[in-house]
């Protein structure tokens, strides 16, 4: 049994709303055997604070300093300017110690690589970290086994067995286990992985992306019409997709194969999958279900760090740490509704106190990698000597909400490239300094930071913009970079538990105006908007919108000017109302390709029967 301890807080306590407190004690707190919490929100800060001040012994701090660094790291988080990841709040001084959350690992072509993997996903998953993965290198189903005569599966039975093992050890796991799965467009199996997840049954712990290349897009946007080829990962033997296979049960027999350069005769063309075919699938099954989602991997590996090391394949479950095989991530957020200063009309960023917190938040997180405990060997080699860190943001909307920018709009657009911009400049900036005290990440010299930056850093990847679920509820401020849901609606967490939400700025704006009661409370939760509501001033429903209120065009935009001054990837949903058309899903899909985005989810209304927002 852990002998536990409660850390002194060497500060104020925070100030937490309700449901952050239910929360905490669900999830976060330290329990006793009867599963009664003996930690408070203030002794948690201060525990993971403490944690990471420890680790500055290791680059010379003298023990006296210690308690500096102590009630620096607990003032950052207890004024929740910042949060690390779950798994650091949770775990950060406790037997295990595992604090990272994003994790990526190989899927080899045999049945030893692959149970491997397997076993490392339930390690990884029972510590309270997520995992991606590529499916490319399995044979497709059909294929030949050398070893015993006859033939694979194919990937997605074994992608089932990872489904399986999340599922099993989601009881004894600190969180809910999560992964990504990725495949390749030409992946002879794509079409069973397109259609994988339309039964909303199946797979419900994985997130889902297709991986297109730039010569993919190019042929798409060219017209489509090309003949789309898919490749045997084992043999490198090329093949075309007959229009009449059953996408549930083709196997590699059933295709056509190519010999060298030849195609089918010029009337046989229509008997197989255009392109364009299998971009209408894609944008199909998004548009029902929400998945799968795209990424562009040419893009992804334009930005890999540390191309000598291997092409990046996969990314963490939310899309917004792109990692080579066995790397792991550790995530942080700064809660930019916290910089707001001024009075209503005249407010603005406390920048020089936005760039000392940046400048902090990136110290915390290198900290934390030293003191992580790997699950795996091959993790804990790779991210020690990568180091990468992601640091973003949440509370955007609020912070939006406060300066008077409307979401949907250039100056709001602006605003977000804007301090993204900031941040990364300034994040760099302390990893370098770092890097000075410290030394550069171990595998500096042979990564893009030293050939075409010729920067020293501390941290191979630094910025990224993450979710925020859980972490924004402990806040009380908005996810990540998304618009509110809702001012005000009901967020199902904590296995069924539902909570009322309602955005403390909105309400505040409102009780001003004299316009807050229940009533308006009751109203907003069954439109989920306040457009429609006449009552309600111009002014306040221009700044005011909800995600299904904002265009998706809008979402992208925003997305992509994040993009722009990121070094990893950023996570965002881009809503479309239940009426969205296919089309419309089309043209968001190349629109975030033109834009320079990295990959893109998006989410129909209603498209899912259960929600983790919504409204009465």
């Amino acid at each position: 049994m852990e002998q536990f301890s409660p850390t002194s807080p060497p500060g104020k306590p925070p100030a937490l709303t309700e449901n952050a407190l239910t929360v905490l004690k669900s999830r976060y707190l330290v329990k006793d055997q009867q599963g009664k919490c003996i930690e408070t929100p203030a002794e948690l800060f201060a525990r993971v604070a403490l944690a990471a001040a420890q680790a500055e012994t290791k680059y010379g701090t003298g023990a006296g300093e210690v308690n500096t660094w102590h009630s620096r790291y607990y003032e950052l988080m207890a004024s929740l300017r910042f949060l690390p990841n779950s798994p650091a709040l949770m775990n950060a001084n406790r037997p295990g110690s595992m604090l990272s959350a994003c994790f990526v690992l190989p899927i080899d072509d045999s049945i030893e690589d692959i149970f491997e993997t397997i076993k490392q996903t339930a390690l990884i998953q029972k510590a309270g970290g997520g995992t991606g993965f590529s499916f490319d290198k399995l044979r497709p189903t059909g294929d030949r086994v050398a070893s015993s005569g006859g033939t694979t599966s194919g990937p997605i039975s074994f992608w089932k067995v990872f489904s399986q093992t999340t599922d099993a050890i989601q009881q004894g796991a600190f969180r809910r286990g999560a992964n990504m799965g990725m495949m390749g467009v030409e992946h002879p199996d794509i079409l069973k992985f397109l259609h994988a997840k339309q039964d909303l049954k199946a797979f419900t712990n994985f997130n889902i992306s297709v991986k297109i290349t730039d010569d993919w897009m190019k042929q798409l946007i060219k017209s489509g019409q090309s003949l789309h080829v898919v490749k045997n990962p084992r043999t490198g033997q090329r093949y075309l997709l007959p229009r009449n296979i059953d996408i549930g049960g083709y196997t590699i027999n059933d295709l056509y194969a190519i010999k060298g350069k030849s195609k089918p005769p010029s009337g046989q063309h229509r008997q197989f999958y255009k392109v364009v075919d299998i971009w209408k699938m894609i944008v199909s099954c998004a548009h029902k279900t929400g998945e799968p989602g795209v990424v562009f991997i040419d893009r992804i590996n334009r930005d890999n760090p540390t191309p000598s090391l291997g092409m990046i394949e996969a990314t963490n479950p939310c899309g917004e740490q792109p990692l080579l095989a066995f790397e792991a991530c550790t995530l942080g957020s700064i809660n930019l509704a916290k910089f707001v200063t001024g009075t209503e009309g005249q407010r603005d960023i406390d920048w020089p106190e936005l760039a000392k917190t940046v400048k902090l938040a990136v110290r915390f997180l290198d900290n934390i990698i030293d003191l992580c405990s790997y699950p795996v060997i091959d993790t804990t080699r790779l991210a020690l000597a990568n180091r990468k860190i992601g640091l973003g943001i949440m509370g955007f909307a609020d912070c939006l909400f406060m300066l008077g920018n409307p979401y949907d709009s250039q100056k709001g657009v602006e605003f977000g490239s804007a301090v993204m911009e900031f941040i990364n400049k300034n994040a760099r900036n302390a990893s370098s300094e770092l890097a000075d005290l410290r030394g550069p990440f171990p595998n500096w010299s042979q990564s893009t930071w030293r050939t075409e930056r010729n920067k020293r850093v501390r941290n191979a990847s630094i910025t990224c913009v993450a979710p925020t679920g859980t972490i924004s509820i402990i806040a009380d401020c908005s996810c990540g970079i998304e618009p509110v849901f809702s001012p005000v609606f009901v967020r199902q967490v904590l296995n069924g538990a539902k909570m009322l939400e309602v955005n403390p700025i909105f309400r505040q704006i409102a009780q001003k105006a004299g316009l807050y009661n229940q009533a308006l409370e009751k109203r907003i939760l069954r439109a989920g908007s306040i457009q429609k509501i006449a009552k309600i001033p111009s002014g306040i429903r221009k700044i005011f919108k909800s995600a299904y209120d904002i265009s998706p065009n809008w979402h992208i935009r925003m997305q992509a000017a994040f993009q722009q001054h990121c070094d990893a990837a950023v996570s965002k949903t881009i809503n479309f109302p239940t009426k969205a058309t296919l089309s419309a899903v089309d043209k968001a899909y190349r629109l975030a390709y033109e834009l320079g985005c990295k990959g893109i989810t998006i989410y129909r209304k209603n498209s899912r029967a259960q929600e983790p927002m919504s409204l009465d």
